[in-house]
């Protein structure tokens, strides 16, 4: 895997067991077999809240089904049976999701999530010779230019202050050959909803340690209506604030039902921020930065894409 560098002055960092240490007087905290590049707090906590509290919620091997494998595979096809033995970097990890599929696949995976979902990362899936676990900020990757064959990272980038630089930074770590693969909100006549936008302004602006308490009480309040009307889920979606999948995942259980859609109304419902970018805005990125071989189309939260950096 590549080796970590000190964020600001791009050196290779020393193992210190307890620390990585940086020769300019730097040094980097390593608990609980996680490197941690950034303090404790950010505007991704409410994330890492979700993420320890539903720690295995979205994985497949929880689940029963393929929901994230499927997802992955389609949005890495051209090397999706070449993985093994390959470095992936896969960024916002969350709990582990993908990196379950990925690590499946025989990859060599770092994952990196800003918030504390990092611990809940490292407790599913311990740090071992194939797999690290570091907490840091996309912005300023603890590792050199160009030096991972498969960037991934799915459910993270709207979130971001700038999706722009956030995916910049993503392809500066990729390979000449290899792989970047991302998604992205897009518009949609679900984000006209009124009711969906006056809930966002109230939610996000609760404490952190309240949105999460907030959200359960809201999806237990409305799921048994989506669940009652499920043969009209797209339409219930337009003027509820809470996501349910009843109409597109029917053979999701009760529970697993509830928790997903507290997972996915908590992210949509209290996030900082909420970006969207139309296909051509996402292609223009990616041409700006020199990618080729790209495609983008719609999936998955809204849009999926994958580019390569060029030989």
């Amino acid at each position: 895997m590549p080796a970590y560098v000190c964020p600001e002055h791009v050196v290779e960092l020393a193992d210190r067991g307890a620390a990585l240490e940086c020769p300019s007087g730097h040094a980097f905290e390593v608990r609980d077999g996680v490197a941690r590049f950034v303090p404790g707090s950010s505007y991704a906590e409410q994330f890492g809240r979700q993420w320890v509290r539903f720690a295995t919620t979205q994985l497949d091997s929880h689940t029963g089904l393929p929901l994230s494998r499927d997802r992955a595979r389609r949005c890495l096809e051209p090397v999706w049976d070449e993985l093994a033995g390959k470095a992936v970097l896969e960024c916002g990890c969350g709990a582990g999701r993908f990196t379950e599929v990925l690590l499946g696949q025989g990859a060599d995976v770092t994952s990196v999530d800003l918030s504390q979902a990092v611990d809940a990362n490292a407790a599913n899936f311990p740090p071992n010779g194939r797999h690290r676990v570091a907490q840091a900020d996309i912005r300023a990757l603890p590792f050199p230019q160009q030096s991972f064959d498969v960037v991934f990272c799915l459910g993270v980038i709207q979130h971001t202050p700038s999706p722009e630089a956030t995916i910049a930074a993503l392809f500066s770590r990729v390979r000449p050959g290899g792989w970047l693969a991302i998604d992205h909100y897009t518009h949609n006549l679900s984000n006209l909803t009124r009711v969906a936008q006056v809930a966002r302004q109230v939610l996000k602006r609760l404490p952190d340690d309240r949105k999460l308490p907030a959200i359960e009480r809201i999806v237990d309040t409305l799921l048994p209506l989506h669940r009652r009307y499920r043969r009209y889920g797209k339409v219930i979606s337009r003027v509820s604030p809470v996501l349910s999948y009843y109409h597109v995942l029917p053979d999701l259980p009760e529970q697993l039902q509830r928790d997903f859609a507290v997972l996915d109304t908590h992210d949509s419902q209290t996030c900082f921020y909420k970006r969207r970018r139309s296909p051509r805005q996402i292609r223009r990125t990616l041409e700006r930065l020199g990618a080729v071989d790209i495609s983008v189309w719609r999936g998955g939260n809204g849009l999926e894409a994958r580019a390569r950096r060029a030989p």
